[in-house]
C-alpha cells in the first residue's frame, strides 16, 4: 500500500486532503501540532503530533520512509532544506505555495500594491509561465518563493509537485473574505458597497478543488508548479449574490467606479484593482486534473462555518483574529453611513 504523511493535517486544506488520499487508497499518517483527528476522515488514518520546527520529531514521523509527503505549512526556503535533508526517505513531495510569487512584467506584485499604481497587471489567464518574484525574507511571498526555489532545484532528489493556490475557502478558514458578506447580512445591512463597480476578480480556490490537486499529484510525481484555483472566478458582485442565496437575503449593491472611498468604505477583500484570474491547463495536462467542485456549490458549507463561529454574537475580531490583522475594520458600519448619506440620498 502507497504511503502518505501529512503535514498540517488539521488545517483547512489538510482536513479535506487527508480524507482523499485515505478513501483513494493510501495508508495516511497525518500530522499536525495538535494531534488531532478529523470526524470525517476514515478510521484506519493513523495520527501524530509533531510540531514542524522539530527536525528529529519530523524524521521519526516519516520513519523508513514514505511515497509521497504532503505539505500544507512549508513556508520558507527552511522548510525546503527540512524535507531535502529526509530525500532518501521521501518518493515526492506536493507542497502548497501562492500564486501571490507571481509578478508582472514590470515586477509589480502583491507585495506592492499599496503603493501608488503598484498592483501588478497580469496576463489573463494567468499561466505559470510567469515570471515570480525575488526569493528573500521580506515577506510571505519572497518567502515562498524561496520554498519553491529551493525544491524546483532539487527535482532529481525529490520531485515535487508545488502548488499556487489562489485565495483558499471552505471550512476551518482563519481569514475567510466570504465573512465581509456574510456578517453584513447577519446584521441586517441593507446596502453594501462595492469598489471598482464590483466588477474585480480574485480566483477562488476551494479546499475540495485543493485537495483533488494533491491527489493527482501524489499519485503522478513530477517537479513542477501548478495553479491551484476553481473552474470559475466570479466578481466580487457575483459572490456578494450568491452568499445571498445561500443565506435567503437581497442586499443591495452600491457600486462605486474606482477604488474604495476610504480604508472602511468599499474595500472588500475580494476588491483589487485589477483582475488576478489564472488558468488550469498545466494542471489537466500534468496530472489529469478536473475540478471538482464550483464556486457557488461550495458556500452553504463555508457560511453555515462562518456563522457558527459568530453564533451568539461573538465579535468576529475574536472568532477571526487572523483576518482584524489582515484587513483591519471591515465593519465601520459609521462610516459607511456617513458616505451613504452624503453620495446616496
Amino acid at each position: 500500500m502507497r504511503r502518505a504523511v501529512v503535514m498540517g493535517a488539521t488545517g483547512q486544506i489538510g482536513r479535506v486532503a487527508v480524507g482523499a488520499l485515505a478513501r483513494d487508497g493510501w495508508e495516511v499518517t497525518a500530522l499536525s501540532r495538535g494531534g488531532g483527528r478529523d470526524d470525517g476522515w476514515p478510521e484506519e488514518v493513523r495520527v501524530g503530533r509533531v510540531d514542524r520546527g522539530d527536525d528529529t520529531a519530523l524524521a521519526a514521523a516519516i520513519g523508513d520512509g514514505c511515497d509521497v509527503v504532503v505539505d500544507m505549512v512549508a513556508y520558507g526556503p527552511e522548510h525546503a532544506r527540512q524535507l531535502t535533508a529526509l530525500a532518501d526517505r521521501i518518493g515526492s513531495a506536493v507542497v502548497v505555495s501562492s500564486v501571490s510569487v507571481y509578478e508582472d512584467d514590470k515586477g509589480r506584485t502583491f507585495d506592492t500594491q499599496a503603493e501608488p499604481d503598484g498592483f501588478p497587471e497580469y496576463p489573463l489567464p494567468l499561466t505559470e509561465d510567469q515570471r515570480t518574484i525575488r526569493p528573500g525574507e521580506t515577506s510571505y511571498s519572497t518567502r515562498k518563493a524561496g520554498l519553491e526555489r529551493e525544491l524546483l532545484a532539487v527535482g532529481d532528489r525529490l520531485p515535487t509537485t508545488l502548488l499556487r493556490a489562489g485565495a483558499i475557502h471552505g471550512p476551518y478558514c482563519r481569514t475567510p473574505r466570504e465573512l465581509y458578506f456574510v456578517k453584513r447580512n447577519l446584521d441586517r445591512r441593507p446596502r453594501r458597497i462595492l469598489a471598482y463597480g464590483g466588477r474585480s476578480r480574485f480566483h477562488p480556490a476551494s479546499v475540495t478543488n485543493i485537495a483533488e490537486l494533491i491527489r493527482l499529484a501524489a499519485a503522478r510525481p513530477g517537479s513542477r508548479a501548478l495553479n491551484a484555483v476553481d473552474p470559475d472566478a466570479p466578481t466580487v458582485a457575483e459572490i456578494a449574490a450568491a452568499i445571498d442565496v445561500v443565506m435567503g437575503v437581497a442586499a443591495q449593491d452600491v457600486l462605486v467606479e474606482g477604488p474604495a472611498p476610504s480604508p472602511t468604505v468599499g474595500d472588500t477583500p475580494w476588491s483589487v484593482p485589477t483582475d488576478v484570474v489564472c488558468a488550469m491547463s498545466a494542471a489537466e495536462r500534468e496530472v489529469g486534473y478536473r475540478p471538482v467542485a464550483r464556486y457557488a456549490e461550495t458556500l452553504p458549507e463555508t457560511v453555515a462555518w462562518i456563522e457558527s463561529r459568530l453564533a451568539g454574537g461573538r465579535d468576529w475580531r475574536e472568532a477571526y483574529p487572523r483576518m482584524a490583522a489582515t484587513y483591519g475594520d471591515l465593519f465601520d458600519y459609521a462610516a459607511e453611513d456617513a458616505w451613504l448619506a452624503e453620495h446616496r440620498p
